[in-house]
């Protein structure tokens, strides 16, 4: 009978080019973020900590019992652990992690807006999410933080003549709101957008600072590419690693240091039981362009410079596809509505990869054995962390 005996005091042989892709996928490698020409408040230390009481702050919202930290939850790397979010109702989709949102041109699963200041706003009219609407955020916002307010993006009009300025209006829904928005002036609404926008850049500018933290994946590449001993990797951690990068394809999108191209895929996932198909991207891209926020829009901080929307990729090969997410801010379940609980299930999906619901599956059958398919979950647990980095201003104000 014949044994095979590993000698783990042996380090792994890597080639120069898997080498390479291991640094490309480390933490050190990743840059400052984009700037957001949209945004000229992006970068505003000031505006930081305006938007941080604004994300913590459970008053925006029409129950007084919602804020941005109830689902995009802080040490839960700024996400739930739900199927699908639950605010003052349960979502469609699961809760993304705004973990390094900074980098990606699109926000949500189906990249729906082109901005992190347009995204912080549309939970905040949804009726399931924070269920409000603009004049009532407006008073709020220039009542309770108007010194902070007006340090920032200058003097906020005068909404006391509630015959101008209802206490409940906007172009939502809800009739009684939308009438009383339809009854305002031109002028007066957007003055009242412009206040509504500027809480968005304000919460963008917080979001802005929120980055992954270093994990024992990046502290293996680290000591790996600096020749360090290395004794905190196993041997399936190691293999799962070389399958990551090679045969089983994951860094085609899981890539550079944040694992992820920010693009779109359809990747053949189920629907969530009892569900139609969800459409993704081809939808998202429809109401993206109709957004009244987006780039292009006069609320825009740079209407001119609109690259990414100007030549955003369409096609049938978007429908049914959805935003490659970040692999480090990996918790269970998984896809866009949850329909995968564990890891095991991902790896399985992706192993077998099964015909699409609608449009048509990208991925490839893997065929890697139990084994390889064990090795490479092990791996990729090493691509946790607890929580993200953004020091202070981590907790509630």
């Amino acid at each position: 009978m014949w044994f095979l005996f590993i000698n783990l005091e042996h380090p792994p042989v890597w080639s120069d080019n898997e080498l390479k892709a291991i640094q490309s996928l480390s933490l050190a490698e990743l840059k400052p973020p984009p700037p957001d020409p949209t945004n000229l408040v992006a970068n505003s230390a000031q505006a930081a900590r305006f938007g941080h009481k604004l994300f913590f702050d459970e008053q925006l919202s029409i129950t007084g019992t919602i804020a941005c930290a109830s689902c995009h939850i802080p040490t839960q790397n700024f996400r739930d652990l739900l199927p699908k979010a639950i605010a003052i109702g349960e979502a469609e989709r699961r809760t993304p992690s705004i973990t390094g949102g900074a980098y990606s041109p699109w926000q949500y699963w189906d990249g729906r807006k082109d901005s992190q200041w347009s995204q912080a706003l549309a939970p905040l009219e949804r009726p399931l999410e924070h269920g409000g609407n603009r004049t009532f955020y407006a008073r709020y916002v220039l009542d309770k933080y108007k010194d902070e307010y007006e340090l920032i993006f200058g003097l906020g009009p005068d909404l006391s003549d509630i015959d101008r300025f209802p206490v409940h209006a906007g172009p939502l829904e809800n009739l009684d709101w939308n009438s009383a928005w339809q009854k305002m002036t031109l002028q007066d609404r957007d003055s009242i957008n412009r206040i509504f926008v500027n809480i968005g850049k304000a919460i963008a500018a917080y979001e802005r600072l929120i980055l992954p933290e270093p994990t024992r994946f990046d502290e293996y590449a680290e000591a790996l590419l600096s020749g360090e001993e290395i004794t905190d990797y196993s041997y399936d951690e190691v293999e799962g690693l070389r399958l990551f990068i090679g045969r089983a394809n994951c860094i085609d999108c899981h890539n550079g240091p944040l694992l992820t191209n920010n693009e779109f895929h359809n990747t053949g996932i189920l629907s969530s039981g009892g569900e139609i198909p969800d459409k993704g991207r081809v939808q998202g891209i429809r109401e993206l362009l109709a957004e009244p926020f987006n780039c292009f829009s006069k609320y825009s901080d740079a209407p001119d410079s609109c690259t990414e929307l100007s030549f955003v990729r369409t096609g049938p090969e978007l429908i049914g596809a959805f935003k490659t997410p970040s692999l480090r801010t990996l918790k269970p379940p998984f896809m866009h509505k949850g329909q995968l609980a564990t890891l095991k299930d991902v790896l399985k999906h992706y192993n077998e990869a099964p015909a699409s619901m609608i449009g048509h599956n990208e991925a490839k059958p893997l065929n890697l054995t139990l084994h390889e398919l064990t090795q490479l979950e092990r791996f990729l647990m090493t691509l946790e962390t607890s929580q993200a980095s953004e020091s202070k201003w981590l907790k509630a104000p």
